[in-house]
């Protein structure tokens, strides 16, 4: 039997991320948690996956926010 992994990134992609904070938050709510213009204008999953990868430092709060997220859900 395997145990699940303790990070809570393993084995998730970007876009599960982009769509668990959307699915949770709301764009609008994302966005002010996380304040980049990708959340606040027009927001999409594809348009967010494309800045995202190409913007590491927005990436990493966006990352953040799920691990913050996901641990929260666990310990409920």
């Amino acid at each position: 039997m395997t145990r699940p992994s303790p990070d809570p990134l393993h084995g998730v992609t970007l876009k599960e991320i982009v769509e668990r904070l959307a699915g949770h938050y709301g764009w609008a709510e994302l966005a002010r948690r996380v304040p980049v213009r990708c959340f606040q204008n027009d927001p999409s999953v594809p348009s967010s996956l494309k800045f995202l990868r190409r913007t590491p430092w927005a990436r990493a709060k966006a990352e953040a926010l799920y691990v913050a997220l996901v641990r929260d859900e666990r310990e409920t």
